[in-house]
This record gives C-alpha cells, sequence and structure tokens, in this order.
C-alpha cells in the first residue's frame, strides 16, 4: 500500500479481501457505461490540473472517496446523449452504479454524485 491508494478492507472468516480504488473505478465506468443515453465518462475542466497538484483522479471522470468506516462516495461526471431526459438518466445511472457496486464488491455505498458535464448527439 505504498502507492497511496486507499483500499476498503472487508474482514472474512479466514482472513481480509482488499479492494482497490481501481477496481471501484471499473465497476463505475463500466455500470454508468451500460446506462441508456449515457455516452461515456467527461472529465470537467481543471481535473488534468488537479491531478498535477497531487488530487488523484483514478479514472478519468470519476472520484472516489473512501471514509474512515469504508463507506464510499462517488462523483461521476457523463455525457448524455441529446434530445434525452438529463435528470432521468442521471436517477438511473445512480441506482446502477449503487447496485453494481454493492453486488460485486459488497462495500457500502454514502452517496453517488453524478455530474452531467456535457451533452452529444450520437
Amino acid at each position: 500500500m505504498a502507492d497511496n491508494k486507499q483500499y476498503i478492507a472487508q474482514t472474512q472468516d479466514n482472513g481480509s479481501v482488499m479492494i482497490s480504488e481501481d477496481v471501484i473505478a471499473a465497476i463505475v465506468a463500466h455500470a454508468a457505461g451500460e446506462v441508456e443515453g449515457v455516452l461515456g465518462l467527461n472529465t470537467k475542466p481543471g481535473m488534468d490540473i488537479a491531478e498535477l497538484i497531487g488530487k488523484k483522479s483514478w479514472s478519468k471522470g470519476i472520484k472516489i472517496n473512501v471514509a474512515d468506516d469504508d463507506s464510499v462516495t462517488i462523483d461521476c461526471n457523463l455525457t448524455v446523449s441529446y434530445g434525452q431526459n438529463v435528470v432521468s438518466i442521471a436517477k438511473a445511472a445512480q441506482a446502477a452504479i449503487t447496485d453494481a457496486l454493492e453486488s460485486m464488491a459488497g462495500i457500502k455505498i454514502a452517496a453517488v454524485n453524478v455530474n452531467i458535464c456535457g451533452i452529444a448527439r450520437q
């Protein structure tokens, strides 16, 4: 753990399981990408500069915060399809991300904040 990544520890009967933020980011990206109307992840202006000064974003467009109690807050920046209901897409993305993280990694979700940062035609 010398690489400064945060891990979520889950104690099992015969040891512990450590889940990396990289794994969480991959699950988030895949779950969001399966929502109808989501065209992809989007980086907000200034995110690359933030990474240069030490604020790490594990995957472009996804920010993960692991609390002391191992609950997770996700900030996800999305580009959506033009002509779609943006609020409905955001709610569907929140639900898909929460369901995927809980079922695949068994982690406690504090919040999923979806930021619609772009709109494009398919």
